[in-house]
This record gives C-alpha cells, structure tokens and sequence, in this order.
C-alpha cells in the first residue's frame, strides 16, 4: 500500500450535508487522518475569504479555493491564478443580455452584478456569504472567479465563448441553476498537481473527495480519488472509487476502506 501523505476534501455535498451540517464522523475522520501526519486540504469553488471559520473549526491550515485558482499551505500563500479581464467582461456582457446574475470573486470580495435579485438573496443564504459588493465596471478588479447564477441548462451554451472555460453545474439541491465557470489550466486537479510538487510528492500519496463536476480533475489527480455518493451522475467515470453519501458517512468510510481510520 503506498504511504498516503495528503488529503483533499470538496466541502459542499463532501464535508458539508444540505442541511449545513458536518455529520461527527467527518470531524473524526480528519482529526485521525491529521493525527497520522497526513495533510488536509480543503479544496472548494468557494473564495477563501468565506471558508476561514469552517477552516478554524477542522483546524485545516491548507487550502484550495476559487476552483483551483489560489492555495495557501499551512498558512502560506502557494500561487494566484486571476482570469484574464477580457473573458470577464464577456462573461458580464452575456449574463446582462440575458438576465442572468453572477458573481465575481477577488481575494477580499463577493461582487455581484444585481445584489436584490431574489435568485442573488438565495445564493448569498445558502452558502452564508457575508463580504458581498456590487460590481462596479470601473474598477481594476483581479478576479479569481466566477459563478453564474439563473441559467436554465440550455443556457450553458451562450457562454461557450472560448476552448479554454467551461460551465460546472453546482450539484446542490435548489442550486441547479447556478454554474461555476471553470479554466482548463485553472481548476482543482491542477492546483492539487501544483501541491504534490511543491511538497515533492506522487498522486499516489494523494486521497481526494469529491461530488461535482467541479472535482473530476481533482480525483484524476490523485491515487485514490473518491466520487460522494451523492455526486453528479456524471462524476463517477472520473473517480477510482465511490464512497456512500455526504449523510451517510461518505469520508469516513471511505478513508476506512483504504485501511487509515479505525
């Protein structure tokens, strides 16, 4: 069995239950796991500005977010990947013309473009952003990234602007209408490939969870890549494995089916 060094965790449908719970057996496993001298990542689409709590909470010191465009390792900042503004204008262009929202997310800030549209008031509750702004074109903004928000899925296809972004589903109940804008040089699999580097480290030292579609690079990119069992239907083809839903103690059986949990 190789020597698993690292760990990384999506939290929305992986550590996080709808309800916005953390199920107990999920803190326990990453204390066991951590206390093995094994790293935990938390490795999601959200900034890293509204995770720090959830952070302090599992006491996890390294993480990924904005889709694999800004990581810190142990409090220490790794790499930043802004979009380039050009595909952001576009993108704001096509949500106005169709009455879509979206949100940008720099470093410091949520910026929406329409912070009183119920669809807007919904996303900001279900996933309990405080540091919210309203775009303003005029300023120099690094965007990190960005979510689309009211789109019906023919929708998608307005915003095939070019080879190198996709849309990602966000697979949650109730925000099935909203869709992360993912970089093909800019995601999770290739910020984790970033960390296994940095830290000198093969993919299969590496244990990854995941439920989107937002996480199949990332479960490629390690050894032992795990799809929730609540996960998109799309997602398991990317996964070495399939662990049992985010209510039912997905995390921790699935660590314990590789022998490192009791």
């Amino acid at each position: 069995m190789s020597e698993y060094k690292v760990l990384f965790l999506d939290i929305d449908g992986t550590i996080i239950k709808p309800d916005d719970s953390i199920d107990e057996t999920t803190v326990k496993a990453i204390q066991q796991v951590q206390q093995k001298g094994i790293e935990v990542f938390l490795a999601t689409g959200r900034p890293l500005h509204e995770i720090r709590e959830l952070a302090d909470e599992l006491k996890v010191n390294s993480l990924i977010g904005y889709n694999g465009a800004f990581a810190i390792y142990q409090g220490k900042d790794l790499f930043q990947e802004p979009i380039e503004k050009e595909s952001v204008i576009q993108f704001i262009d096509i949500a106005k013309m169709n009455k879509h929202e979206l949100v940008l997310y720099t470093k410091d800030q949520n910026l929406f473009t329409d912070l009183e549209a119920d669809c807007v008031k919904e996303f900001i509750a279900k996933f309990h952003l405080h540091k919210n702004e309203i775009y303003l074109p005029a300023n120099d903004y690094d965007i990190l990234g960005m979510t689309l928000i009211n789109l019906a899925s023919k929708d998608t296809a307005l915003y095939k602007i070019e080879d190198q972004i996709h849309l990602s589903q966000v697979n949650l109940e109730g925000m099935r209408h909203c869709y992360d804008v993912i970089r093909f040089k800019v995601n999770k699999g290739i910020a984790v490939q970033y960390v296994l580097k940095h830290l000198g480290l093969s993919k299969e030292n590496a244990i990854a969870f995941g439920d989107g579609l937002n996480d199949k690079e990332m479960l490629m990119s390690v050894g032992e890549g795990f799809a929730m069992g609540n996960g998109h239907p799309d997602l398991f083809q990317y996964a070495k494995h399939k662990t049992t839903t985010v209510n039912n103690s997905g995390i921790y059986n699935g660590l314990k089916k590789l022998g490192i949990i009791e």
